[in-house]
């Protein structure tokens, strides 16, 4: 079985999502981690929310429709992170 070339250009985002969490695993040392998802949800949808309202000029109809979600969903997940 011959292994698949990824022919994709390197995605910067996905980079430093993989860099971060070979530290992370580093970091544990030896300490087993829990809730992986939870934590890292909530650790990119917060900036990703900052950025996406500022560059929708505060526009929440215009940032859940960028985002591919209801303008309730997002006002929810605004109040929870505070913004």
């Amino acid at each position: 079985m011959s292994a698949q070339k990824n022919t994709n250009p390197p995605n910067p985002i996905d980079a430093c999502v993989r860099d971060n969490l070979e530290a992370f695993f580093r970091d544990l040392d030896g300490q087993e981690p829990h809730s992986m998802h939870e934590m890292l949800v909530k650790l990119v949808e917060k900036p990703l929310f900052e950025i996406v309202m500022r560059e929708a000029g505060g526009n929440q109809s215009k940032a859940a429709q960028w985002l591919g979600m209801n303008r309730n969903t997002l006002r929810r997940k605004l109040t929870d992170h505070n913004l």
